[in-house]
């Protein structure tokens, strides 16, 4: 069973999806592949513990503080290859912006690879299920400008905005 909840958020409504135990998905509304890794029956919850961790971490996190992402248990649902990219999300500081380009070099590294494709990077940055603590928000194109956010650009930019973005890190 999945269990889900609804919170308001300064970026708009969000529905949070646990497992019971962790944070397997957060969809702002109308964003782009709404609650597409939940594959069996839902029932809302609100009273889960995650629910509440989550909440408090949004909270911090709207408010201009800086949570830990391991603060939370986090268990999105994807293949390797989306894990992978979605954990080098993870290492995004605060304040900074990194490229799929840039992403995608590194997983070519790590698996021993001439090149990656930015594209599939892209591809598995915009299946995240777990906005904003995942941030993908924080990649951008490779000419710096702002593309390819499942929330719409209006909040990505309103989160790089918040979150004070001054420096690119390409590495």
């Amino acid at each position: 069973m999945i269990y889900t909840t609804k919170i308001p958020s300064p970026a708009g409504g969000i529905t949070l999806a646990s497992d019971g135990i962790h944070l397997i998905g957060l969809w702002i509304d109308g964003q782009q592949y709404f609650a597409s890794t939940i594959k069996e029956k839902t029932q809302e919850n609100p009273g889960l513990s995650i629910f509440t961790q989550t909440k408090d971490w949004l909270d911090r996190y709207f408010s201009g503080k800086q949570p830990a992402i391991c603060e939370l248990s986090l268990r999105p649902d994807g293949s390797v290859f989306r894990q992978e990219v979605w954990k080098l999300l993870c290492k995004i500081p605060y304040g900074e912006v990194t490229t799929y380009g840039a992403i995608a070099r590194k997983i070519a590294a790590s698996r021993g690879l001439d090149n990656m494709s930015a594209q599939a990077v892209g591809g598995a940055i915009g299946h995240n299920p777990i906005s904003i603590i995942i941030p993908c928000h924080r990649v951008i194109g490779s000419d710096g400008s702002l593309v390819g956010y499942g929330g719409g650009l209006e909040l990505k930019q309103k989160l790089l905005t918040h979150e004070k973005q001054s420096k690119i890190n390409p590495s």
